[in-house]
């Protein structure tokens, strides 16, 4: 399997460092809050007192999943294909706010069941037409998760090359809120039904039959239940790709933006296997999938947004920029008492 470098960002010099610094800073210590909490994270990941942020990235990975044959979700598999021309055309939610923000969208082909205009834009690095059906096999297979790890992390590379160092990322998929139903409760041993979520709008008897569908993939998954048999298990082409992708973007010390439920799993399960991604990762939202609020508690982790938003696609996490932006200002641009000549008021 693919390995990644990945340091721990704690230094205790440069942490006093930074303290001092934000506690110099012309306010009553402490009263920037969470401002003050990501200025010192992001001072961390890049190892020094003056952060810059640049060139941001969403990266929105596209997949089909096989487990879509059971009825887990309300929409029809072509939506993956139809949002992907929508995408490349500048009209869904992730456009709008890459526009606004600033961010540039990449966007992947990791195993669409469709033949994508690649040469409109779209980085064709399809695997295979979709998942298995993980109700009676492993979805992918441990070849597969390799090259997903493998070509996620070229896509980081890609924009890392062209100055990014802070990325987000986003997912297309039918049914991957299915996948990542159970990545969240193996991986943050949470019982499935309090994973198991409306996806894109199913009704109550449709989320029970989602349920018990998913049930059905435990009973039937036999092994060891490793970390690498679960994402092969349940995983999607897509969501391994954004596994890859954030493991890559730790190891060049990036800024890791996390969006929904999908892509919070994703960091879940990569920190089953490189703990130590969590240091380089802000979550963007809470959002409105049943089961989201839980996972954040389980990895005792507060996001920054909580707007009831479920669109997927890097949209939450782009929509929290401003505040990781805000927090960069502040360490930058704010005075300090000494300069100042004003006395400490704390």
């Amino acid at each position: 399997m693919k390995t990644f470098n990945i340091e721990d960002i704690h230094d205790s010099r440069m942490e006093e460092a930074i303290r001092f610094k934000i506690n110099d800073l012309t306010k009553p210590k402490g009263s920037l809050g969470r401002l003050e909490e990501l200025a010192a994270q992001i001072c961390l990941i890049q190892r020094t007192l003056s952060p810059v942020l640049s060139h941001p990235y969403n990266i929105l990975f596209a997949g089909d999943h096989g487990i879509v044959e059971e009825n887990v979700s309300v929409s029809p598999k072509e939506i993956t294909w139809q949002q992907m021309y929508n995408f490349l055309e500048g009209g869904a939610g992730i456009n709008f706010l890459c526009r606004q923000h600033g961010f540039k969208l990449m966007l992947v082909d990791s195993g669409v069941d469709y033949d994508l205009p690649y040469e409109k834009g779209i980085i064709n690095m399809k695997v295979r037409r979709g998942t298995r059906n993980f109700l009676h096999e492993a979805a992918i297979t441990a070849e597969e998760m390799d090259l997903c790890l493998e070509r996620g992390a070229l896509c980081v590379e890609k924009a890392y090359k062209e100055g990014c160092n802070i990325v987000s990322f986003g997912e297309m998929g039918i049914a991957n809120t299915s996948a990542s139903s159970e990545w969240m409760s193996y991986f943050a041993h949470i019982p499935l039904q309090e994973c198991v979520g409306a996806g894109a709008g199913l009704d109550k008897p449709g989320i029970t039959h989602k349920y018990k569908v998913l049930k059905q993939a435990q009973e039937n998954f036999s092994g060891e239940h490793t970390a690498e048999e679960i994402i092969c298990r349940f995983g999607g082409y897509e969501m391994v790709m954004a596994v890859g992708g954030m493991l890559k973007a730790a190891e060049l010390r990036m800024i890791i933006l996390v969006d929904g439920f999908i892509m919070s799993n994703c960091i879940l399960a990569a920190s089953q296997l490189y703990p130590e991604v969590m240091q380089y990762a802000i979550f963007g939202h809470q959002g409105d999938e049943n089961g989201h609020k839980r996972l954040l508690e389980a990895m005792h982790v507060s996001p920054l947004l909580h707007l009831n938003l479920r669109l997927g696609e890097g949209s939450g996490s782009v929509c929290a920029f401003p505040i990781v932006d805000s927090a960069v200002r502040m360490v930058n641009e704010m005075d300090t008492f000494s300069h100042a000549s004003i006395t400490k008021y704390f």
